[in-house]
């Protein structure tokens, strides 16, 4: 098998696990966001709940536009909630909540992840815009070592998001402590929260594999190309 017929298993592949991961995620959340939780808490309700019994009064919780869009700021220090998750009295609106109120968590605590995976947000941000850039020019241009620094810039990116695997796991692990901790969720409920962090966590795992397969493919093309 050459170089380009590799290339093309690599494309398949990374397009079959994004594709898995989406749709679990999506069943996932769809199942559990038509589970009401017994206590009527509202996502938002869950969230002030962990901050404030944690001494994180400071930290907003406010709502926000889009679809999955939940996540925590840590410049501002502030947790945003989609609308559906804001407002929802749902076991997945919980379990969303809760998650990002892990990340919270970890930004009081200075989780080293947490701080190595800030550090390096500059970094992704310059490999973001110039990696496939520099791939381009230098497959185009016959400027092979071009291409191969495009191909290390993309490894910057590839390091970011296995940073973000333990940030996210271990957001998902506070999130299960608080959540049992303050009797948010009966043990069914619990069942159900553990299921869709599990399945959003699955996606975290999947962009990995996905972008380290996308890396595979690009290193087959310029090492193709100088080949010939």
């Amino acid at each position: 098998m050459g170089y380009y017929e590799l290339g093309i298993w690599c494309i398949l592949l990374g397009i079959i696990i994004t594709i898995a991961a989406q749709i679990g995620v999506s069943v996932s959340t769809k199942k559990y966001k038509a589970i009401k939780n017994v206590k009527g808490l509202t996502g938002f309700d869950v969230a002030r709940k962990i901050l404030d019994s944690n001494g994180l009064n400071d930290v907003h919780v406010v709502e926000i536009g889009g679809i999955l869009s939940d996540h925590y700021d840590p410049s501002r220090k502030v947790v945003r909630l989609s609308h559906d998750i804001f407002h929802g009295d749902s076991v997945a609106s919980i379990a969303v909540a809760s998650h990002e109120c892990g990340h919270a968590l970890q930004d009081k605590d200075n989780y080293s992840f947490m701080r190595f995976r800030s550090f390096l947000v500059p970094f992704v941000n310059f490999s973001s815009k110039f990696g496939y850039f520099a791939i381009l020019i230098g497959l185009i241009f016959g400027f092979t070592d071009l291409a191969w620094i495009g191909i290390a810039l993309e490894f910057v990116i590839l390091l970011f998001q296995l940073i973000t695997l333990p940030v996210e796991f271990n957001a998902s692990k506070r999130a299960g402590v608080e959540i049992k901790k303050y009797n948010l969720v009966s043990k069914e409920e619990a069942k159900g929260a553990k299921n869709v962090l599990t399945a959003a966590a699955f996606t975290y795992v999947a962009s990995v594999a996905t972008n380290l397969l996308q890396i595979l493919r690009l290193v087959l093309i310029v090492a193709g190309n100088d080949r010939d």
